[in-house]
């Protein structure tokens, strides 16, 4: 993924691809609140990262190659994926609001939240691929590849590169703020903040509609 002895016109894809991924992936939607909130439980955060690093590559060379002719040719799919998405946001923020408001919430009650590996790992799929923005992402950077032509995955190795930076900060960030989630007012703030954040989501992408 580094642009290392890369000829000029794949440099300058990778470089672009790299700022458009940084522009995209370096925000804490659902899928980052995801992650944080099993950072924090150190719950599978390192299968989790795979997962969403795994799935990230898988999408943006296939975007790259070919996805956004697919959505042209099924304009169903578009409208499919928007609604399964406002389900599963409105979904998790209700688990989270639920958790925010009991008064015994915190560590012990958090630990029940996709604490095995299994639900770890779907919670990982299903913030990725029932994730909207995450297929609007894809278009862009589709969209934006064919610029570059003969050197358009250059640009696709260089969006792979924000996204598993942002992954890595994401990653090291919800150990570092683990220490500050010993008591149960802590989690209960979070679980309370996510819920917004996901209700929120869920709203726009309803009014999109």
């Amino acid at each position: 993924m580094l642009p290392i002895a890369m000829p000029p016109a794949l440099l300058s894809a990778w470089a672009s691809g790299a700022a458009t991924g940084l522009g995209l992936f370096a925000v804490v939607g659902a899928q980052s609140a995801f992650i944080l909130r099993q950072g924090i439980m150190r719950s599978h955060l390192l299968a989790i990262l795979m997962v969403c690093a795994a799935i990230d590559a898988v999408f943006i060379f296939a975007s790259v190659l070919g996805l956004q002719a697919m959505t042209e040719w099924l304009p169903w799919l578009s409208s499919v994926i928007l609604w399964f998405g406002v389900a599963f946001l409105l979904w998790y923020a209700y688990q989270s609001a639920r958790r925010a408001l009991r008064p015994q919430a915190g560590p012990a009650m958090a630990q029940q939240a996709m604490s095995s590996r299994r639900a770890a790992l779907l919670g990982a799929v299903g913030f990725s691929l029932l994730n909207p923005h995450f297929w609007l992402d894809m278009m862009v950077v589709g969209s934006i590849a064919q610029n570059f032509q003969e050197a358009r995955l250059g640009f696709a190795a260089g969006t792979l590169t924000a996204s598993t930076l942002w992954l890595i900060v994401l990653g090291a960030g919800s150990r570092l703020f683990a220490p500050l989630f010993s008591n149960a007012k802590a989690w209960r703030i979070l679980d309370g903040m996510i819920a917004l954040v996901m209700a929120f989501m869920a709203l726009r992408l309803a009014m999109w509609s």
